[in-house]
C-alpha cells in the first residue's frame, strides 16, 4: 500500500473510533442515570434481604461464610466505584478540552479586527442632535419658558 492510502485509512479509523467513543460515553451516561434512578429504597431493602437469604442458604461450612461474603460485596462495590471514577475522569477530560476550545475561539475572536459596521456602531453619537429642533422643546425647557412668561 502507498503511504497516502495508509494515512487515509488511519484517519478514517480515527474518525470511526471518535464516533464510537462518543456513542459509548452517551450510552454510559444513560445507563448510569437509569441505574441510579432504579435503586429506590424499597429495591435496596429487597435486594439486601434476598442477598442475605441466599448467603444463609448457600453457606457451606468453610466455603462461603459471613466474612467471605462481606469481602466479596466489598470487592464488587469497589469495582463499581473505580468504574464510576474512571468515567468521571473521562467526562472531566472532555469538559477540559471543550473549555480549551472555547477559550481558543474567544482569543481568536478578540484578536480579529471588528468589521466596518461594528466599528461604526461603536462610534459615539454626535453631541448635538440636528433634528432636536424639529421635535420641539424638551419638557424642562418648556417649563422654563412658560414660567418666564
Amino acid at each position: 500500500m502507498k503511504f497516502g492510502a495508509l494515512q487515509r485509512r488511519v484517519k478514517r479509523c480515527e474518525q470511526v473510533m471518535a464516533v464510537r467513543i462518543g456513542e459509548t460515553q452517551g450510552n454510559w451516561g444513560v445507563l448510569s442515570q437509569v441505574w441510579r434512578q432504579g435503586w429506590s429504597p424499597l429495591r435496596i431493602v429487597v435486594v439486601g434481604l434476598a442477598g442475605g437469604f441466599i448467603a444463609g442458604k448457600l453457606e457451606v461450612p468453610g466455603k462461603v461464610n459471613g466474612a467471605r461474603w462481606l469481602q466479596m460485596v466489598g470487592s464488587v462495590s469497589s469495582l463499581f466505584a473505580s468504574a464510576q471514577a474512571a468515567f468521571a475522569t473521562v467526562v472531566a477530560a472532555q469538559a477540559a478540552e471543550t473549555a480549551d476550545d472555547a477559550a481558543e475561539q474567544a482569543d481568536e475572536a478578540t484578536q480579529q479586527p471588528p468589521p466596518a459596521a461594528a466599528r461604526q456602531a461603536a462610534q459615539p453619537a454626535p453631541a448635538h442632535e440636528p433634528d432636536s429642533e424639529l421635535r420641539g422643546p424638551r419638557p424642562a425647557e418648556a417649563a422654563t419658558e412658560m414660567s418666564e412668561r
